[in-house]
């Protein structure tokens, strides 16, 4: 009989983004959803941070640290998915829009008016 390896294909995964915080010590991974919060977007990110610790952590490190922002979320639903979370995680609504045009036109005109005050002053 002949001895056969067994071959295991493991996809790729990628975490959205990834910081270190230097005043916490430790890495923080945020996903980015498109749609409202799902229970299965906490076990992505749990999977993500489990990698983090143990393969990427340094020992002087603290835990890892996740964040979900999404565009919408129901409260009750986050608090059953995060009751037995054993990693810190946040979840967070987004939005899709920006502010008034108007008044985003007002501030640059702010800005562009105090400018060649602030570049005299630095001149001084």
């Amino acid at each position: 009989m002949k001895n056969t390896a067994c071959r295991l294909t493991i996809p790729t995964f990628f975490i959205d983004l990834l910081f270190y915080n230097r005043t916490l010590s430790c890495l923080v991974a945020i996903e980015l959803k498109i749609d409202i919060f799902r229970p299965e977007h906490l076990g992505q990110l749990n999977f993500y941070l489990e990698t983090l610790d143990r393969d990427i952590r340094m020992p002087n490190e603290t835990t890892s640290v996740g964040l979900i922002l999404c565009t919408g979320k129901d409260d009750t639903g986050v608090e059953y998915a995060l009751s037995r979370a054993m990693s810190p995680t946040m979840i967070a609504d987004y939005t899709l829009h920006l502010p008034n045009k108007d008044l985003l036109q007002n501030k640059l005109r702010e800005l562009t008016e105090l400018a060649p005050e602030n570049i005299e002053d630095d001149k001084q």
